[in-house]
């Protein structure tokens, strides 16, 4: 029996986990999606863990946002009311793993792994094996993982890069020492490989024949997998009750500051969106719209100014260094938001955002180019990836975000660095000793290298809404 104030239901769902990185498990989840939508369903997608690129090739298949999923940023409870929200419709409900399957904070705990989401949602998983260099010691390595916890929720594998031959050959041995079904492999398919870069895979964008790449994949796995077994696999997975989301939000959500409730006018807030800037969680900008926002997008490569009456600015991460001629040439822009500024518009700006809003920022080839000059200094290309991974923030001074003291989850990972960093707040790494000052933050801006995950503290997202209903402009 559910208890008071519960949700939930009978949802069809699935991981997709692997051994470790590498593994296929992005290119094999969008082939799956795709052959799922083949077959008239309705699936819906998420991702575990701080990833933004992989949701983006979701959401390419799907065609409606893919949602992350984070047991460190939002625990237990609140991760499966997340879940339970946005998947109670779907016909079926497909996640990514993240890393190896087992891999958590700071490398030695299971906290945020793919394996605690599993554990958290109840949710049957399917081991993604890469075969390269391996035969009959795929056995061994599957019933290791089976073993690792009492309940692993492994419930079946597939075999990737393989043929149909040495599937054959150790289908029965597999089914036999580890007692789970083989639900197929999936051949090598060079043409359909997915590139990466430095922050991992390239962005859909950049790739014209994606959804011929997506279609080619789906109809091999539609031969190569058994897509009635993965179908029933996910249609038994038990029922799941979790809290009505409400529950979790700030108390601005019921009361005038919710435009949802017929409270004010919504707040309009200009988010940056386009080939340099696309790092944005869903359930961010979720957030944002539930406590009364209206996200404007606009386009700092293409547009040539802000979009009109807005109240508050919001530019996130992305691969600005990659265009970074492009935006310093597009001096109508640079120009509208240096006034915008300069009159008192709110901004909160997260990596890619943060540089863009330096004097300088250097491109991949080290040229600098002249940005913003919202912010003093210049952010430039290092070589190597710096201060990765989870963090969690506390303000070291009032700001627009909340009060000295007020604390929230982020993580980040980036091969650029700043000559000024700032020190509104202090970032410390989970289970490690190792920490920093960072963010740039006053009464009406907050601006670094961190990606700020709202629902690990919504109050900063309150606080960033009521700063930018208060602007008049």
């Amino acid at each position: 029996m559910k208890e008071k104030g519960e949700a939930g239901g009978k949802i069809p769902r699935l991981m997709l986990a692997a051994p470790n990185s590498g593994s296929g498990k992005t290119l094999i989840t969008c082939g799956l999606l795709q052959a799922l939508k083949n077959r008239g369903l309705q699936p819906a997608s998420f991702k575990c863990g701080p990833d933004y690129i992989d949701p983006l090739f979701h959401t390419r298949v799907l065609g409606v946002p893919s949602r992350n999923l984070d047991t460190y940023f939002t625990g237990k409870e609140l991760t499966r009311a997340l879940f339970g929200t946005h998947a109670q419709d779907a016909d079926l409900a497909v996640m990514e793993g993240v890393m190896g399957f087992y891999d958590g904070v700071a490398g030695v705990t299971t906290e945020a792994s793919s394996w605690e989401l599993a554990d958290v949602t109840d949710t049957p998983v399917i081991l993604v094996v890469n075969m390269r260099g391996m035969s009959l010691s795929v056995a061994a390595l599957i019933r290791g993982f089976q073993q690792m916890k009492s309940e692993s929720h492994i419930r079946g594998v597939i075999l990737n890069q393989t043929s149909e031959f040495m599937c054959r050959q150790l289908r029965p041995v597999i089914e036999e020492h580890c007692q789970i079904p083989v639900l197929g492999y999936v051949p090598k398919v060079t043409d359909c490989v997915i590139e990466s870069r430095h922050l991992g895979l390239v962005t859909p964008d950049e790739l014209t024949d994606l959804q011929e790449r997506i279609e080619k994949l789906a109809r091999i796995l539609e031969q190569t997998l058994d897509l009635d077994a993965i179908i029933q696999l996910a249609a038994d997975a038990p029922v799941l009750s979790w809290k009505p989301l409400q529950q979790f939000l700030p108390d601005a959500y019921v009361t005038q500051n919710s435009s949802e409730n017929g409270g004010m006018h919504p707040v309009r807030i200009g988010v940056a969106r386009d080939e340099a800037f696309c790092f944005y969680y869903e359930d961010n900008l979720d957030l944002l719209r539930r406590l009364g926002a209206k996200m404007i997008y606009f386009s700092p490569l293409h547009d040539r100014k802000l979009p009109e009456n807005l109240q508050g600015l919001l530019i996130g991460g992305g691969y600005p260094e990659l265009y970074a001629q492009a935006l310093s040439e597009n001096t109508g822009m640079l120009q509208d938001i240096r006034e915008q500024i300069a009159k008192g518009l709110p901004y909160l700006a997260e990596c890619g955002g943060f540089m863009y809003l330096h004097e300088r920022m250097e491109d991949m080839e080290q040229r600098r180019w002249l940005m913003a000059g919202i912010l003093k200094g210049t952010a430039f290309y290092t070589g190597k990836l710096g201060r990765f991974g989870y963090v969690e923030l506390t303000a070291g001074q009032d700001q627009m975000l909340g009060r000295a003291g007020d604390r929230i989850r982020a993580h980040e990972f980036h091969y650029f660095d700043s000559s000024d960093n700032g020190s509104a707040f202090h970032a410390a790494k989970p289970m490690r000793s190792r920490g920093w000052d960072c963010m740039q933050a006053g009464d009406t801006y907050a601006a670094g290298f961190p990606h700020l995950y709202y629902y690990s503290n919504p109050e900063f997202a309150v606080k960033f809404v009521e700063t930018c209903r208060r602007y008049q402009g």
